[in-house]
């Protein structure tokens, strides 16, 4: 077999070329996310036929110079990652997700989620080429803007944390969700430490 490991607009696909060679037509296979979120690939024939492949190890199959729309039908996961050992070792890590924790009103980790930096900072520079996003949390304490505020400086304090560890600037995105996004819900102006974070998120 001849496979090819793909990415299609971040959608991870198996791509054979039929009978070891392009002029006999293509095979294409949907891989399972990391992250376990749902993906799809559309797959094309030559005269603009389609078919739209959204379940993992769903497999299309269209020959040289058809017309006709791709056929469909289901891949033997546990095969087609037996035939494709070396490429799925290729694969990237699952992304990784870490939660710390601040102090009421400011951007001073707990010492628990301090000591806990050390994990990220691991896990980032594990990944050659990876990327973080940092999102920062607040309870709803406060008013809309001035959480909003608080939740972007979260993020940013604990991206500034990882540059000064190793990690590139360029390959982390810190932004705020302010008060959007509770972990625990609560009534307004309720203190809840569980809402007082950053979520970061390592790929």
């Amino acid at each position: 077999m001849n496979w090819r490991h793909l990415l299609y607009g971040g959608v991870t696909v198996l791509a054979l070329g039929l009978a070891g060679c392009a002029s006999k037509g293509t095979q294409v296979i949907l891989l399972p996310q990391a992250d376990g979120s749902p993906s799809a690939v559309v797959v094309s024939a030559k005269g603009g036929a389609s078919q739209v492949v959204a379940t993992p190890f769903e497999r299309a199959t269209v020959a040289h110079d058809s017309t006709a729309k791709p056929e469909l039908d289901k891949a033997d996961p546990d095969k087609v990652r037996a035939d494709n050992e070396a490429l799925f070792k290729l694969l990237p890590p699952k992304p990784q997700q870490f939660v710390l924790y601040f102090v009421e009103g400011g951007t001073a980790l707990t010492p628990e989620s301090s000591a806990a930096l050390d994990s990220v900072v691991a896990a980032a520079l594990a990944r050659k080429g990876g990327d973080i996003t940092v999102t920062g949390h607040t309870d709803t304490t406060g008013n809309l803007t001035d959480n909003d505020t608080l939740s972007r400086r979260r993020a940013q304090e604990i991206a500034a944390r990882l540059v000064t560890r190793g990690f590139p600037q360029s390959h982390i995105e810190a932004i705020g969700r302010g008060e959007r996004e509770l972990a625990v819900p609560t009534a307004d102006n309720v203190e809840e430490a569980r809402n007082r974070r950053v979520v970061v998120l390592v790929r």
